[in-house]
């Protein structure tokens, strides 16, 4: 008769999320994944909206055209830091059995796409 060893938890990545508190409901973690893929989509959209801005043969004035470009694509880059960041640390709030952190770059966002809007609205009248 042969002796089973217990089986050791796979090491998942990152540990500093997996490694503290209890395995949260399952349905949660997978809604927390859908609103990181979400992020994910946004951020690629203003990214792509930025390329094609300065990629296309727009009739817009080039400086603010440029300027708009330009904050698009910083503006995906931010939605991929949330994405990441607030995946991860509502992972670990879930585990920890603690309440959800607010999505900090959200404002930033907002305001970002705003101002972009009101760049894009500027090129359009001086063009």
């Amino acid at each position: 008769m042969t002796q089973e060893r217990p089986q050791r938890a796979p090491s998942r990545f990152p540990r500093w999320v997996y490694g503290v508190g209890e395995e949260p409901d399952p349905r949660f973690s997978l809604a927390n994944e859908r609103t990181f893929l979400a992020w994910i989509r946004t951020s690629l959209a203003l990214s792509a909206g930025g390329v094609a801005l300065e990629a296309l043969e727009l009739p817009l004035a080039p400086g603010p055209r440029l300027a708009c470009s330009v904050l698009l694509i910083c503006l995906g880059i931010l939605g991929a830091v949330q994405s990441w960041w607030g995946w991860a640390s509502s992972e670990r709030a879930m585990r920890e059995a603690r309440a959800l952190p607010a999505a900090r770059l959200s404002p930033v966002i907002a305001a970002g796409t705003f101002a972009a809007g009101v760049l894009l609205l500027l090129a359009l009248l001086l063009r």
